[in-house]
């Protein structure tokens, strides 16, 4: 039947303005096609890539929207806005897996290629749409990037405040996201007749955040942006390192965001990101208490996220130190050894940049989330790194000041200073150096990279060199015991649903090409 739908889709669309314009969703009011292009080839075949412009409307009436009633209006009473979109979807509809992946871009920079499709230690960079190792298309997905961010493609509501100013409304933001990926999963057309691309291939939906969107995505749950006319927006969201945080949406005079605000170790006390609810259990209790239905949600955590994040605070909330429950809806992946971000180059910091590849599991977890969300299989369970108390760490982002109860917590370590606990890809659990160590200086950057300090060769050089941890000798007998043992942890992992078979072989295969051990 499904198929039988796609393949009138294109006949529904013509047909699609006399049913469809007297409908709530005309929200979204013209799509206009900039540019369609090859994409690639993948398992499903041929791939497009489409560009548009997306002109819709919001009611100051019917949305809570800080200054919406104060921004001008057209004939109807309503509020305008536009955005960029960038669609990459099978050329034949009936041939993609039915999954809409919403990228919600973080800093203007559309992040799906890069959390899914890099490849081993060459990672695809945030705003690129190189197809990398093309796993979202081998498997199937329809990508859609809606900008949302004031100064990155989006043409937000805006109005003159008391100083003469125009003042741009960032708040809608979240109905902006909301309504073109309700658009985008479920109209024929928009109000003028012309068709939704994706017209009748899409049956679930899930959105990406990385970070800033991460926290943009917990914000907009909590705020009662995941409904609408009933129904859910997002049927799953995976979220990579939003720690403990929300993110700040407030009417800004000119040009300049303040959706990057973030506390760090230069500027502690930024308001808006660490307020409760901080714990996940009560950001989804308070989204219930809105009457949204409740998507299934995948976060993942970095090491780093402890320590200059503040991400213990979502486990426990803003006081004290015991974990509350997390929600039946939830999964936490805390991934041992693992930095906020991957760069490449010369350090300039302290340590050479963290070189822990994290995209593996952000792969698995994809697909964990998209079985749980199509077919109710449930993912594997939450794996989590134990913590300690960093009370006077100087390396550890302290509590804000307006959390006098808060405590911040990081993973305990082992003797080699590696995380303990949590999610232990094979270059972890068979480790050549230290992961994620903290970096000075405690910049933005050095702070989020992190650092990687390998391991001394031999027991002599460590010695030398007066390092307390064992060196590579001491640790594996040969590159043959270490392969073996790289081996045995990507097969656990495959084995628990947390690493794909093609990555356990790509790994295992870098690990047989070292030359930091001998034959």
């Amino acid at each position: 039947m499904h198929k039988l739908m796609l393949a009138f889709a294109s006949l529904a669309s013509a047909l699609a303005c006399a049913q469809f314009c007297a409908d709530a969703l005309a929200a979204v009011t013209r799509v206009e096609i900039d540019s369609k292009s090859a994409y690639g080839t993948f398992k499903p075949g041929a791939y497009i890539r489409w560009d548009a412009l997306v002109a819709g409307e919001l009611s100051p009436a019917a949305e809570a929207i800080a200054d919406l009633d104060q921004a001008p209006r057209n004939a109807r009473g309503m509020v305008e806005y536009s955005t960029r979109l960038t669609l990459i979807a099978p050329a034949d509809p009936a041939r993609g897996n039915g999954a809409l992946l919403i990228d919600v871009p973080n800093r203007g920079l559309a992040i799906s290629s890069s959390l899914y499709n890099s490849p081993r230690r060459a990672p695809v960079p945030p705003g690129s749409f190189d197809e990398g190792t093309g796993f979202l298309q081998h498997h199937g997905y329809t990508t859609a990037v809606v900008y949302w961010e004031l100064g990155h493609g989006v043409a937000l509501p805006a109005f003159f405040g008391p100083d003469g100013q125009p003042r741009a409304i960032e708040g809608a933001a979240f109905a902006i996201v909301r309504d073109v990926a309700d658009f985008l999963a479920h109209a024929s057309a928009d109000s003028g007749g012309r068709p939704n691309p994706l017209a009748g291939a899409i049956d679930r939906s899930i959105a990406l955040g990385y970070s800033q969107t991460g926290r943009f995505l917990k914000s907009f749950l909590l705020r009662g942006f995941n409904t609408a006319e009933g129904r859910r927006v997002f049927d799953g969201m995976h979220i990579l390192g939003a720690a403990s945080g929300q993110i700040v949406l407030r009417s800004m005079p000119g040009a300049a965001s303040g959706a990057g605000a973030a506390p760090n170790f230069f500027d502690p006390e930024v308001r808006g990101v660490n307020e409760e609810p901080l714990a996940l259990g009560d950001l989804v209790q308070q989204a219930k208490l809105r009457a949204d239905i409740a998507p299934r949600m995948v976060f993942v955590n970095p090491t780093t996220d402890y320590f200059s994040l503040r991400a213990s605070l979502g486990r426990t909330g803003g006081a004290g130190v015991q974990d509350q429950p997390l929600p039946a809806n939830v999964r936490v992946y805390d991934i041992a050894g693992a930095s906020h971000i991957l760069v490449s180059g010369t350090s300039v910091c302290t340590h050479p940049y963290a070189v822990l590849d994290w995209h593996p599991l952000m792969r698995a977890s994809l697909l964990a989330l998209d079985r749980w969300v199509a077919a109710n299989a449930p993912p594997p369970a939450s794996e989590l790194m134990p913590l300690r108390e960093a009370t006077q760490d100087s390396m550890v982002l302290r509590a804000p000041a307006h959390l006098p109860q808060a405590v911040i917590q990081v993973p305990i370590p082992d003797q080699d200073g590696n995380a303990t606990g949590g999610v232990r890809l094979p270059d972890m659990a068979a480790p050549l150096g230290t992961h994620a160590v903290q970096n000075p200086p405690m910049s933005f950057l050095c702070s989020l990279a992190a650092g990687y300090v390998e391991f001394a060769k031999t027991k002599q050089e460590r010695i030398a060199a007066n390092d307390t941890r064992a060196s590579l000798a001491e640790r594996y007998k040969n590159r043959k015991d270490y392969v073996d043992r790289v081996r045995a942890a990507a097969r656990d992992l495959e084995r628990q649903g947390l690493l794909l078979a093609e990555d356990a072989d790509i790994i295992v295969q870098a690990a047989g090409a070292t030359t930091a051990l001998r034959p």
